[in-house]
């Protein structure tokens, strides 16, 4: 079963008068915990969490914070992520449904077969897998390092990339490299209107495209500016320009107009009614949700010590292979 389909019971109500934002920093203080929020989560936990960023930013905190409890406000596999490199401490995923459609379309038993298919290939991961893709890899990488990570590979040596193939595409387009693809993709960056987008460039002109690697290649072909979470959040800072059309999940203009209010921001539509594009599994975490977390200490993430260990080499390897050279 995948992690958002596993049944866990919905929270019960809390008091009316409850302040979460009170209660929240009250537990934090009192458990020694520290909170990680993906910028996709809502508004109201990015404000809360220690720690706001992508993947890498929010390995490299869990690694390095000194908590004994983590809560990680984001989706399975990032929390997974949090607890390899953290085996000693307690972390806790607000709600166990928070899956990721990415990490679910690459079953583990399913990737070693493709794997044995090329025995000599080196594996890059995007780290929007789960820890027993992870223990499959040669290497993990994130949407702000995966060029450089597979710009380090031996010209000579063959490359399966796993799971995203609209990241692997542009990677392979950006360093040359032919690369071997595993066919999984994200439901928020696969179901940009790109028809929806063209009407709005023309009602915006001035406004600059800028897009996610996950998205579809001839997205891509069309944006100023591809990057990843983090790296448009700072392109949106130190731009000349005044519009964006952004293109990835709506959770980052929240950070986006925290840190350039004067800056118009549209969210790229999806293909069905709705005017942004949500991830509905990150939007499964809630406030209530992290209350009840930090006070319950549960859901908690446990991993078999054996498959931590596998899974921690590609991770560690990644973190050494980001360090300025």
């Amino acid at each position: 079963m995948s992690s958002a389909q596993s049944s866990v019971p919905l929270p019960p109500s809390l008091p009316h008068d409850l302040d979460l934002f009170d209660e929240i920093e009250r537990l934090k203080k009192e458990k020694n915990a520290v909170i990680l929020a993906h910028y996709y989560q809502e508004p109201d936990i990015q404000d809360i969490a220690d720690f706001v960023g992508d993947s890498l930013e929010l390995a490299r905190a869990a690694q390095k914070t000194q908590a004994q409890l983590i809560l990680f406000a984001g989706v399975h596999f990032m929390a997974e992520g949090a607890k390899i490199l953290n085996p000693s401490r307690k972390v806790l995923l607000p709600d166990l449904r928070a899956g990721c459609s990415l990490s679910d379309s690459c079953p583990p038993e399913s990737f070693a077969r493709f794997k044995a298919r090329y025995p000599e290939h080196f594996v890059v991961s995007y780290i929007n897998c789960s820890a027993a893709i992870k223990a499959q890899s040669d290497i993990i990488c994130t949407s702000s390092n995966a060029v450089k990570i597979v710009n380090r590979i031996p010209k000579d040596r063959g490359i399966i990339f796993a799971p995203d193939r609209n990241l692997g595409a542009y990677v392979a387009k950006e360093t040359g490299r032919d690369m071997v693809l595993w066919q999984g993709t994200c439901i928020v960056h696969e179901t940009f209107s790109e028809r929806k987008i063209a009407e709005l460039r023309v009602h915006h002109p001035e406004a600059e495209l800028i897009a996610h690697p996950e998205c579809e290649p001839t997205l891509l072909a069309k944006a100023s500016y591809i990057g990843s979470t983090s790296a448009l959040l700072k392109y949106v800072i130190e731009s000349s320009r005044q519009e964006f059309i952004v293109a990835t999940e709506v959770g980052i203009l929240h950070q986006m107009k925290k840190k350039a209010p004067t800056k118009t921001l549209i969210p790229a539509p999806p293909n069905h009614a709705c005017a942004c594009n949500e991830c509905p599994f990150m939007k499964l975490n809630t406030l209530e949700k992290v209350y009840l977390a930090l006070r319950d200490e549960t859901p908690e993430i446990n991993i078999p010590e054996e498959l931590r260990q596998k899974a921690l080499l590609p991770l560690e390897r990644m973190l050494e292979w980001s360090n300025p050279r």
